[in-house]
């Protein structure tokens, strides 16, 4: 196939749910590019070329360059394989961010929890014999303190107030204690071990057989070190607390899938945080094994999928939105991708009818969170249901 009909495989691949806004259409035209260069990767090994990507309704950008460049939007799933095949696409870059939730009796003073948090952010510590870097100032992460209110009911009454604690494993993007980095541009261990894939679409970072075993166990260890990690910080941030769940919305879920930003269903008893803006409720939500074979349907998904041999990955996809997602207020809708020396540019129609944007990195551009749409489009294709909003008190964020 030349590389048009490359892109274009890949785009029947992809299977968008989410908004039509300027954050999801940049991240669809992006996204395009992905599969279509792990495509590539799975023709070069003699597999058939069917990677797919499932978005959720908080379908945006990522924020991360490298991963941005190399063809990947935020908000779905990406699979590759039938879950235990040898191979790690790096350039997805997993790196175990997740969200913790705990119930609390009383709501904290909020000088006295500042001085805490502020007492941690300087103290060293260990967890496991690996020293612990503390990020709740960076990127996006936070600790928002709740109200809670249920609205459906449960086998066991919910606390009065509630925390999110939203945190990765930055020690674990390097070579550390434990074994190789997980980010392939941040760990030496890690690139000696990678395979360089050039394709039409650029280069892009891979491991096979026991190296993509070995990989993965260490992916496993720094997901389960950011979770003790989440929780240590809230013993010594709240004292007792009742923890609701401690999930990942960012990370390899096996050796060929992978969630970026967004939920993925292993218990249906679980309560999931769907957050979205500071001045907004969050939601406690439970995610639907999906999607049904009539939402396939309804969204025009089932002769597409069928006829691609990939029906069973709709429906088993079982992935729900995290967050609100970005969106990129100046912008109204992507027109066409540009390509030049091998550089994606996508020219953007703006907001106010006004000149065109050309735009080729977006870790700059101005952004919102999105609103409420989000959760109206996840309870409309049957993705979540609500079991209790979170009504803001505070956010930390220093």
């Amino acid at each position: 196939m030349n590389k048009e009909q490359i892109l274009q495989n890949a785009k029947n691949h992809c299977f968008f749910i989410g908004l039509n806004d300027s954050g999801a259409e940049l991240g669809k035209a992006n996204t395009v590019y992905g599969i279509a260069g792990i495509h590539c990767i799975q023709n070069q090994l003699g597999v058939t070329p069917n990677a797919t990507f499932i978005s959720t309704p908080d379908m945006t950008i990522t924020r991360n360059t490298n991963r941005w460049k190399s063809g990947f939007g935020y908000g779905g799933k990406i699979s590759w394989g039938a879950g235990d095949d040898d191979l790690i696409i790096l350039d997805t870059k997993p790196n175990a961010c997740g969200m913790l939730v705990g119930g609390l009796e009383e709501l904290p003073d909020t000088v006295s929890l500042i001085k805490k948090l502020h007492e941690l952010e300087a103290s060293k510590m260990e967890i496991e014999g690996i020293e612990v870097t503390w990020e709740f100032y960076k990127s996006n992460h936070f600790i928002d303190l709740f109200r809670v209110k249920s609205i459906a009911k449960l086998d066991q009454e919910l606390p009065p107030y509630a925390f999110i604690m939203h945190g990765s494993a930055d020690e674990f993007k390097r070579d550390n204690e434990a074994g190789c980095g997980i980010y392939y541009d941040e760990s030496e261990q890690l690139q000696r071990m990678a395979e360089c894939i050039e394709t039409p679409l650029g280069k892009f970072h891979i491991l096979t057989g026991s190296n993509a075993k070995k990989y993965f166990e260490c992916y496993r260890y720094a997901e389960n070190f950011s979770k003790k990690k989440r929780k240590v910080a809230a013993k010594l941030l709240f004292g007792k607390f009742i923890e609701i769940s401690n999930e990942t919305h960012q990370g390899l879920v096996n050796m060929n899938e992978i969630v970026l930003g967004c939920h993925y269903l292993n218990d249906p008893a679980t309560l999931f945080p769907l957050t979205l803006r500071a001045d907004l409720p969050a939601y406690l939500v439970k995610g639907s094994p999906n999607l049904t074979s009539e939402s396939v349907e309804l969204l025009g998904f089932e002769k597409r999928a069928k006829s691609l041999g990939i029906y069973d990955r709709l429906l088993n996809a079982n992935i729900f939105p995290h967050g609100g997602g970005y969106v990129l207020p100046d912008i109204l809708n992507i027109n066409k991708v540009i390509e030049v020396n091998g550089e994606r540019y996508f020219e953007a129609e703006m907001q106010n009818d006004r000149g065109k944007k050309i735009i080729s990195e977006v870790r700059e551009l101005p952004y919102e969170y999105r609103g409420r749409k989000v959760v109206l489009r996840a309870l409309e294709v049957g993705l979540i249901d609500i079991v209790a909003k979170l009504i803001p008190q505070y956010v930390l964020k220093i």
